[in-house]
C-alpha cells in the first residue's frame, strides 16, 4: 500500500527538492515522509486492528495458556461446568477495546486524511 503511496509521487517535487540541493536521503526525510505521514497513519491502524483481532493463527502457534491473545483469553471465562460466563466475558470485551479506542483517538487526524487522500489523484 505505501509503495503505491511513493511511486504516485509527482516528479516535479524530487525535481525541485533536487534543485535544493537534496539528496536521496535528503529527499525521502524532509519531503516524500512528511507527504506520507497520513497515509502511514491510516495503514498502522489498520496493522494494529488486524493484530489485535487474530484469533485463529495464534490458537495453531501457541501451546500454553498463559501466551494467548485478548481474544483468546476471554474464552476462558467460563464456569465450573464449561458454560461461558457471559457477563464476565462481555465485561472483559469492553475493556478490550478500549486500547483499541485510545489508538484511533490519538491517530484519527492522519486516519481521516490518510483515507481522504486515497481518492485523489497526484
Amino acid at each position: 500500500i505505501m509503495r503505491q503511496f511513493f511511486i504516485t509521487l509527482p516528479k516535479e517535487l524530487e525535481e525541485a527538492g533536487r534543485v535544493d540541493g537534496l539528496g536521496r536521503l535528503g529527499l525521502f526525510w524532509q519531503v516524500a515522509l512528511p507527504l506520507a505521514r497520513p497515509a502511514i497513519g491510516a495503514v498502522s491502524i489498520f496493522t494494529f486492528l488486524h493484530s489485535w483481532n487474530l484469533y485463529l493463527e495464534p490458537i495453531v502457534f501457541l501451546s500454553s495458556k498463559d501466551k494467548f491473545t485478548i481474544p483468546q483469553a476471554l474464552t476462558q471465562y467460563v464456569d465450573a461446568y464449561g458454560g461461558a460466563l457471559w457477563n464476565v466475558q462481555l465485561a472483559a470485551a469492553t475493556l478490550s477495546a478500549l486500547p483499541v479506542l485510545i489508538v484511533f483517538v490519538l491517530a484519527q487526524r492522519q486516519f481521516v486524511e490518510g483515507l481522504a487522500q486515497t481518492g485523489l489523484k497526484g
